[in-house]
């Protein structure tokens, strides 16, 4: 089987496979948990590391939520405990059936095509094939971050430069003027984060309160800067155009119908992601237009392609915070027994 992903979900499904004497490849276009490594530098986890365990190794921290720091070293202690061949820097660009139909049961073989994502790559190292009967697509929910709707911010080029998607730390944006666009925890914790670092932050969100999803821990710290006024914030309001030369931004209130230029030396859109489904759409997968959710069993979460799995955050399509990887860690175990109970069923 090959595990396309090697974030804490993939990890899980290459352990179980391992344990169930499967063969396997996990491959990723970034490094080991990738997706971690683009949260902000200090951010700690909602889950206490227990509930973001895998394969059986203890995640040992001396606090009860770990930041994104022990997380990173964690999963990749996993790695070396289960002495798994992660083929990092190694993107899968196509999966192709080989005969067959996509709800035929039978077992049948596919090819996934790779290419190297390392620098300079491109032109050194030839493209690759690998063979499965398998393919368990854990790619996550960061593939595409949910962009502005801007003036001609869909065609190449036209997306202005300073608005930014995706928030490390606040040193680069001190004592300039920042719009934070979101409700959600990121969005929240960023607003924050700039506050107490000398930016001259202010908030727009198309709702009239934050999300459900804002750390309980944090609430009180965001409505006291609110209600002191020490961050502004246009509820109910979006982002309508960014003027990256006279450094502001256009603010319209949906409710009123009018609209403010206020500074803006940066847009942070903390505006969510969403996941990259190309590889289940080339193979005939179905997702539901609306939620993004990709037809599968939620016992052994195969698709409606026989022989290809979902497994972690992508299951949950346009809502990422539906599965997280305390859920998403279990995906890999329901994948490797119903492709072991295939491989015993047709030997």
């Amino acid at each position: 089987m090959v595990i396309v992903g090697a974030g804490p979900c993939g990890l899980s499904a290459a352990i179980a496979a391992k344990a169930r004497g499967l063969r396997y490849a996990i491959l990723d276009r970034g490094c080991v948990t990738h997706s971690l490594t683009q949260y902000p530098y200090y951010m700690t986890f909602f889950s206490t590391a227990e509930r973001l365990e895998i394969g059986g190794v203890p995640f040992s921290v001396p606090e009860p939520k770990p930041t994104r720091r022990e997380a990173l070293a964690y999963y990749r202690h996993v790695v070396r405990r289960h002495g798994l061949a992660v083929r990092q820097y190694e993107e899968a660009t196509v999966v192709e059936r080989e005969g067959g139909s996509p709800g035929e049961a039978a077992l049948r073989w596919f090819l996934i095509h790779t290419r190297s994502t390392r620098p300079g790559a491109a032109r050194t190292v030839p493209t690759a094939s690998l063979r499965a009967q398998a393919v368990v697509i854990a790619t996550g929910g960061f593939g595409e971050p949910n962009r502005l709707d801007l003036p001609g911010g869909s065609e190449p080029g036209r997306y202005p430069a300073n608005v930014v998607h995706y928030y490390k730390e606040p040193y680069r944006y001190y004592d300039q003027d920042a719009v934070v666009v979101g409700g959600g925890n990121s969005a929240v914790e960023t607003a924050l984060d700039l506050h107490r670092n000398g930016v001259r932050v202010r908030m727009v969100h198309f709702a009239d309160v934050f999300d459900r999803g804002v750390k309980p821990w944090v609430r009180p710290d965001i409505d006291n800067r609110l209600a002191d006024g020490e961050i502004p914030i246009h509820w109910r309001s979006r982002v309508t155009h960014v003027d990256t030369v006279g450094g502001t931004v256009t603010i319209e209130d949906e409710d009123a119908g009018t609209s403010i230029e206020r500074p803006a030396d940066w847009v942070l859109a903390m505006t969510g992601w969403r996941p990259d489904r190309t590889l289940l759409k080339n193979l005939g997968v179905e997702c539901d237009p609306e939620t993004g959710i990709p037809a599968h069993d939620p016992a052994t979460m195969e698709t409606n392609v026989s022989g290809v799995y979902v497994a972690g955050v992508i299951a949950a399509g346009f809502n990422a915070n539906k599965i997280f990887i305390e859920n998403g860690r279990e995906h890999g175990d329901l994948v490797v027994a119903a492709v072991a109970r295939r491989r015993d069923e047709t030997s």
